[in-house]
């Protein structure tokens, strides 16, 4: 038995009662006993010219002719893109959304002029497994009709979460930074921008489903001070109400309000007429300090939770998982608890400057000109030149994630699902400056589940590992739950043969790198109880170590990745750099140790009064990150 491809809103009493779930367990079964991915990953972000490029997201919903400056630009980039965001349309499991960090207009003004354009929320769609690529309406140079719909003043955004309500329309979330006049602000707002089905709420046709914008609205701004140094609202979630319940249609977006690039605090904002006004921003986190990561889930009956990272601090407060639990449609909020503790991790380097010859062009920091570390400090990257650290490896930023969930159509259960990455095993010695615990210190991170009974505020399952294995590093899972099956799936380097504990994904002991991660996906049919042997998912293993940013010195592979699923179906999507073109760096007089491991194509020339020139070459692929993406079980 199959579990259908669609389900429309007459099915959510059918997902509701103990038949169905036996249906759908069966249908699982059924699927992961059959389960093949098989080459090739579907490519969401087609800057390689395939699937006609990058499409206006105008013409997509009106069939009227559009292009501009940027999207050509991105059609044939060959570009940056991270931090992908997924959801399936839950009338319609044919129809997908998608989003990332899409960085592939920022040579809109060519090569000689610098990497300056935008940085923006990619808008991927597929109906039947076929993406189509575009961006979120509202970047700088959008002059289409759709650009007067939206409220942003910013000239980046990223950090994008998506959302579907039962009705036919999606929401992403972002944050949103650059100062369009070109300075060094960082204005730090949020956003959520709306699409809806041209047809109307619950049209027919659900294959257009979350295909017309609507407009951005801005939830809260920050304070414009340069390089994150004053109010910047950052680490986004977004969810929105599809329990048919009182509560339904309402669209709930949070996140980390941080003060000075220093303390913080989780946020959270409501909309109950379908995201074209916002609540004033309301406090969750009083209690606690050093807080991020937040993320929303809404229980069959309709409560509302948000979950986050707590850190460690000087006043001994329990590093894991803080929750606060709403009853009111999101109105209020009660008390912040722990709702696990864990030994969370956070790589970690000491910087060492290296000098170089600036270019005469600008370099482009990892996202939104976050700046380097000073020298002696510790670094959360490492690469080469004003990025260099002093145990000589090269690695992209990587910590502790939290993400939640619950099912929206259980109404016999206020389960909480969590997933998480923490440290696993002993502690070492690195040998090194780097460090996972603290400097000098490291030990393997895992991938954990943990099961929250909202009703009894008492976690009643777990923790426990998703996959116990030996070997390798898990980072960055994710898990999906509606329609009574759960999908968990995460990065993974149990294949890299470069691994140890005391050492960074894809690094020898030499300091060059390899190809090191995978994305491994499982499921479970029992709420947790047990889960499948998992499935690799990627058919090529990817090098996150390439420095593609901060002007080709270090690599950047963004905070999390995310699945969306819906009964058995379930879809993953992730950061891939298999298209990525190696080279050498021209401006490393003398050769260092990751030279045409980590070093990316790039062309270069040299001026004895200016100094080296940007990458002049930004199109021949060194620069070419992507997000793929794969039907899991």
């Amino acid at each position: 038995m199959k579990t259908p491809r669609s389900f429309n809103r007459n099915r959510l009493s059918y997902l509701r009662i103990p038949a169905a779930v036996t249906l759908i367990a069966a249908a699982v079964v059924s699927a992961i006993a059959s389960f093949n991915p098989g080459p090739p990953n579907t490519r969401l972000t087609n800057d390689n010219g395939a699937n006609g490029g990058y499409v206006s997201a105008y013409m997509l919903a009106t069939g009227i002719p559009y292009t501009d400056q940027t999207l050509d630009e991105c059609t044939v980039s060959h570009g940056r893109q991270n931090e992908p965001a997924v959801a399936v349309d839950p009338r319609n499991t044919s129809v997908l959304l998608g989003s990332s960090n899409d960085y592939c207009g920022v040579y809109n003004r060519g090569a000689l002029a610098g990497a300056i354009g935008p940085i923006w929320l990619g808008y991927y769609r597929s109906l039947n497994g076929s993406w189509t690529s575009s961006l979120v309406p509202g970047y700088p140079d959008d002059t289409s009709p759709y650009a007067a719909l939206s409220q942003r003043r910013t000239s980046s955004a990223g950090d994008p979460v998506i959302a579907w309500d039962g009705h036919g329309r999606a929401f992403f979330g972002s944050e949103s930074s650059g100062d369009p006049a070109g300075t060094a602000k960082t204005f730090g707002d949020i956003f959520v921008a709306r699409f809806a089905n041209p047809g109307g709420a619950d049209a027919a046709d659900t294959t257009r489903d979350g295909l017309a914008y609507g407009g951005t609205t801005v939830i809260a701004k920050g304070s414009s001070a340069p390089n994150l140094l004053g109010v910047f609202h950052d680490k986004t979630s977004i969810e929105a109400d599809r329990t048919g319940g009182v509560c339904d249609g309402n669209v709930y977006f949070a996140w980390a309000r941080f003060s000075a690039a220093k303390n913080s605090n989780i946020y959270i904002s409501r909309s109950t007429d379908h995201g074209v006004t916002f609540s004033n921003p309301q406090q969750l986190t009083s209690q606690v300090k050093n807080v991020q990561d937040p993320s929303i889930s809404i229980t069959g009956n309709g409560n509302v939770y948000v979950t986050w990272d707590e850190g460690p601090t000087n006043s001994n407060q329990t590093e894991g998982v803080g929750v606060v639990k709403s009853t009111d449609c999101g109105a209020t909020f009660g008390p912040e608890k722990v709702l696990v503790g864990y030994t969370g991790y956070a790589a970690q380097d000491v910087s060492t400057p290296r000098p170089l010859p600036m270019p005469t062009l600008l370099p482009y920091a990892p996202l939104f000109n976050e700046g380097t570390a000073a020298s002696g400090s510790l670094a959360r990257d490492c690469g080469d030149f004003a990025d260099a650290c002093q145990s000589g490896y090269t690695f992209f930023r990587r910590a502790t994630n939290t993400q939640a969930t619950a099912d929206q159509y259980d109404s016999n259960h206020e389960w909480i699902y969590v997933v998480y990455d923490a440290s696993k095993g002993p502690i070492l010695d690195t040998g090194t400056t780097y460090g996972t615990i603290s400097q000098g210190k490291a030990a393997q991170t895992a991938a954990y589940f943990v099961r929250y009974n909202g009703a009894t505020g008492a976690v009643d399952l777990g923790p426990t590992l998703l996959d116990d294995q030996a070997v390798g590093h898990q980072a960055f899972p994710d898990v999906s739950a509606d329609g009574g099956v759960l999908h968990a799936f995460w990065w993974d380097s149990r294949h890299d043969p470069s691994y140890s504990p005391i050492r960074p994904f894809g690094n020898w002991a030499n300091r060059t790198t390899v190809p090191s991660l995978d994305v491994f996906a499982t499921t479970s049919i029992n709420h947790g109880v047990s889960w499948t042997t998992p499935v690799k998912i990627t058919d090529t293993m990817s090098n996150g170590n390439f420095e593609q940013f901060d002007n080709r010195a270090v690599p950047f592979g963004g905070d999390y990745l995310t699945i969306t699923g819906l009964g058995s179906f379930a879809f993953g999507t992730w950061t891939d750099w298999r298209n990525t073109m190696q080279g050498s760096d021209p401006r490393e007089v003398t050769e260092d140790e990751d030279n045409a491991t980590a070093d990316v194509k790039q062309c270069r020339t040299f001026n004895a009064t200016t100094g080296w020139s940007g990458d002049q070459c930004p199109h021949d692929g060194g620069i070419d990150q992507n997000i793929y993406g794969a039907v899991t079980p």
